[in-house]
């Protein structure tokens, strides 16, 4: 939990009931069809006990997937337009679907336009590999990732 809270009271809306995912079909190939949805990004916020969803900062709206084209985009709406874990929350989703998806999918990560005061420059940053690599190449960061990631926050 980070100190001095950027949103210290936010909106926590009800969490959507979710369905069971079926087996995939086999996690050792990467090109095989597997089914892609809003299960892949529940994750929690960096600041708040609340998944991102609680805090309408990512809804299935916002996920876009492209099987054929193995694509996968997703927009997120911070909580306020000056959050300083814009970078972090991007971060986190980029490493959830990279753990999750076969490497054949390109992601990319983006502000909802007009939701955050440096919007160009979280965009510019959670979809530059040579940032992501050094980002994640940060054992303190990596800690606050997997923290976000950890699916026992609800």
């Amino acid at each position: 939990m980070v100190s001095g809270l950027i949103n210290a009271n936010p909106v926590v809306y009800e969490k959507k009931e979710r369905r069971q995912r079926p087996a995939s079909i086999s996690d050792a190939d990467e090109y095989s069809a597997e089914a892609i949805d809003q299960l892949e990004v529940d994750i929690k916020d960096p600041e708040h006990p609340y998944s991102l969803e609680e805090l309408k900062v990512i809804s299935e709206d916002a996920i876009e997937v492209d099987d054929r084209r193995s694509y996968v985009r997703v927009t997120f709406t911070p909580t306020v337009e000056h959050c300083s874990m814009a970078t972090v929350i991007g971060l986190c989703l980029r490493v959830k679907l990279m753990r999750s998806l076969p490497s054949r999918y390109k992601v990319d990560i983006r502000v909802a336009p007009g939701t955050h005061a440096t919007e160009a420059a979280v965009n510019k940053q959670l979809n530059d590999k040579e940032r992501i690599a050094a980002a994640l190449e940060n054992p303190n960061l990596v800690d606050m990732v997997d923290e976000c990631l950890a699916p026992s926050y609800a």
